[in-house]
């Protein structure tokens, strides 16, 4: 592992918001949050802190907080967390040779920083602007020729623009670079996503951070029960009877 662990060094008034999260409270009552396998997920309700705690170790690695890899410099809005400041990796013997932080709220960003690199870098990510393909499109591109083995990848919410198809496809490509050496740390709310065989599963809750299994995350729970009866679930939460 690139990183093998994170651990929270001091929570101060200085936090701000990020003081209040639940995931930030239960790493200041734990020693680590350990990265035992090539794939970590994230998963949780809104508001819990997945994105604000994959954002501080993303941002402590040294990646833009708004998203690339570790040589972006832009910046549009300084509206990052100062949680970076107060934690702690622990990273392994070797480093990734190559890296990028994927978040989908500033992707935008990030793909109109790439186009004012030239030509050379454009060939990067292969070869077409990312703002002359669909959302979705201009995701995967970045996922099938920028990313490389022996890499770490950040990834926040990266189902937000990929069908079902393509979620799919993209567990095949991180199994590639899980292969080749990559590691990645995903936050995410797609069961489909989610399903990495032998991957380490963090819930976040109001209760804290929990390690899981698949079948016992809320995502899973929530999107089976929909799946199973369709009919029935939405009678339940449309019947005002």
């Amino acid at each position: 592992m690139y990183i093998r662990s994170v651990k929270l060094e001091r929570i101060t008034e200085e936090l701000g918001y990020a003081a209040k999260l639940p995931a930030v409270k239960s790493l200041a009552q734990r020693e680590e949050l350990g990265f035992k396998s090539p794939v970590t997920y994230f998963v949780g309700e809104n508001g819990t802190g997945k994105s604000t705690l994959l954002e501080a170790i993303a941002v402590k690695c040294g990646f833009n907080a708004e998203g690339g890899s570790l040589n972006f410099s832009f910046s549009t809005k300084e509206t990052h967390s100062p949680l970076h400041s107060a934690i702690k990796l622990v990273r392994g013997i070797e480093r990734p040779k190559t890296g990028f932080f994927l978040r989908a709220e500033s992707f935008y960003n990030a793909a109109s920083y790439i186009d004012t690199l030239g030509s050379e870098i454009l060939d990067v990510y292969g070869g077409v602007s990312l703002h002359e393909q669909s959302h979705g499109e201009s995701f995967f591109s970045l996922v099938m020729n920028r990313f490389k083995g022996h890499g770490l990848y950040i990834l926040d919410e990266p189902e937000a623009a990929l069908s079902p198809s393509r979620q799919m496809s993209l567990l095949v490509r991180i199994n590639e670079l899980a292969e080749q050496g990559s590691q990645f740390i995903i936050a995410t709310h797609s069961p489909i996503v989610l399903a990495y065989p032998g991957s380490v599963i963090y819930e976040l809750t109001e209760n804290g951070v929990t390690e899981t299994n698949y079948e016992n995350t809320e995502t899973y729970g929530a999107m089976k029960a929909f799946m199973d009866d369709p009919k029935r679930m939405i009678k339940h939460l449309l019947d005002k009877n």
